[in-house]
């Protein structure tokens, strides 16, 4: 048995959790226990970075001794039944008091029911989103953890010292209990599916448009991520767009094939809004765009079919590029805004208490959604802590009132020209379903009256009502069935 000598441990050493591991062994008065299933891997880790001086563990038993109490372990192993399993050994060999860790990417029901089982055992169970990627896990990632406050007061200051800092802050915080670290985690990434995907129209529509090459339009972001733009996904857009193939010299762009992969939490954030009632149409049509991409069949079966006759390009090239970059702006601001309608959402239905503001400044830093105009997030809900809607903050407000008629511009464009762009064209008509006065909606509850009795309320007087469609269409009260 190791002699208990370590503060933390980590289980699952392939790459996020090795660099994890590293992490935590750079700070100061950290001492790393590691345990990996395949010891070989706990080897080479050793082998590789002596420095670290990790305390290597061959069995869960040994891992638990070589951990000082309270024993706290991260997990970053597969998310599923990976999970349920080394939890299970965990609970074996730790006791009432003790932390486990979820820092894998796990549905966030999942996470509640874990944390209810492992609750009634004496350990604290919590599940941590951590965003960042591999290189974030090293340097300082952005970390959201939830579980009991009497977690977080052992785990805070180990991963406070781990995360990225953001003009002087840790970018992590106590999000929530059971489940809320994963839920916001999740929502984080359907908001980075959104905005790739409008990054990528944006740079479809330019170079469709106006004829430049990748290496062109990477100059064009460049610039961007110089403004109100800035954030890491706009600055590796550059990189991407100007790497050229080695092997055949074209643009690395050109040589990729055009199907996008997902591994399931754009599409989790997705079904987790219409479980909640949440509009999320820019989010979700970023996951539907992956999707479509992804149907090769489907799309070379449909490559006849007819659109516009006329080839397109732009007038005025640069005209067009700042109206995309405004329509850019506005997206991304929906983007944001259906995010945080659902964390609310999700905050009420759950019980958690999740601080808005927080959550912003959690992301300015190590995530890959970090952007200059998170702050401007924290200062809306700190003036407004009851915002209705992110979009209608003065600033984002102010925005989109400079930016719309290009938005519309784009829009319009990319739909005469035939070139797909539905998140800009879904975030614009969300824009404008929330400022109507008025909806088509109250059609649709005609109908659903008519063939289900579903009811329906009037503007002109209190109550819930029915017509008699299949009778004299005379309008009697009724009880709600909505």
């Amino acid at each position: 048995m190791s002699q208990a000598k370590a503060n933390i441990g980590v289980i699952g050493l392939a790459v996020m959790g090795s660099n994890l591991a590293r992490n935590l062994a750079s700070r100061e008065g950290n001492t790393v226990a590691v345990f990996n299933r395949s010891y070989e891997k706990t080897e080479t880790l050793l082998s590789e970075h002596p420095e670290a001086e990790f305390v290597p563990a061959k069995t869960y038993e040994e891992f638990a001794a070589s951990l000082t109490t309270p024993r706290t372990a991260i997990i970053m192993v597969q998310a599923g039944r990976g999970t349920d399993a080394v939890i299970d050994e965990l609970t074996r060999v730790f006791e009432p008091g003790d932390i486990i860790v979820d820092g894998g990417n796990a549905l966030f029901t999942d996470t509640i029911r874990r944390e209810k089982a492992v609750r009634e055992t004496g350990i604290n169970f919590v599940g941590a989103g951590i965003s960042g990627g591999e290189e974030g896990a090293l340097k300082g990632p952005s970390i959201m953890p939830g579980g009991s406050a009497e977690a977080w007061q052992t785990l805070g200051p180990i991963l406070e010292g781990i995360a990225a800092v953001a003009e002087g802050e840790p970018c992590v915080t106590h999000v929530g209990t059971d489940g809320a670290g994963h839920f916001v985690k999740m929502i984080h990434n359907g908001i980075e599916y959104a905005d790739m995907q409008l990054i990528a129209e944006a740079y479809d529509l330019i170079r469709r448009g106006t004829g430049k090459s990748p290496a062109e339009i990477a100059d064009v972001f460049a610039e961007w991520n110089r403004g109100d733009l800035e954030s890491y996904l706009i600055e590796i857009t550059a990189e991407v767009l100007r790497q050229v193939d080695a092997e055949t010299g074209q643009p690395l762009v050109d040589v990729i094939l055009d199907q996008a992969g997902a591994k399931g939490t754009g599409a989790w954030t997705v079904k987790s809004a219409l479980d909640l009632g949440i509009p999320v149409s820019g989010i979700a049509e970023a996951v539907f765009a992956r999707s479509l991409s992804s149907k090769p069949a489907q799309r070379a079966a449909a490559g006849d079919l007819p659109g516009p006759e006329a080839a397109w390009a732009v007038d005025d090239a640069d005209a067009f590029i700042e109206d995309v970059r405004l329509a850019l702006y506005a997206s991304k601001i929906v983007a944001y805004s259906q995010g945080f309608d659902e964390i609310i959402a999700g905050a009420q239905e759950y019980g958690w208490e999740i601080e808005k503001g927080e959550v912003a400044k959690l992301w300015r830093g190590g995530c890959i959604i970090r952007a200059r105009f998170l702050n401007r997030i924290t200062e809306a809900y700190a003036e407004d802590p009851e915002l209705v809607a992110l979009l209608t903050a003065p600033f984002f407000r102010e925005v989109l009132v400079g930016g719309q008629e290009a938005w519309r511009r784009v829009v319009v464009a990319a739909t005469q020209a035939g070139i797909p762009a539905p998140a800009f064209s879904s975030s614009l008509a969300y824009y404008d379903g929330l400022r109507a006065e008025r909806l088509p909606a109250a059609l649709v509850q005609g109908q659903r009256d008519f063939f289900g009795a579903h009811t329906y309320k009037r503007v002109d007087k209190e109550g819930t009502f029915h017509t008699l469609w299949s009778g004299d269409r005379s309008e009697i009260s009724a009880v709600d069935s909505h």
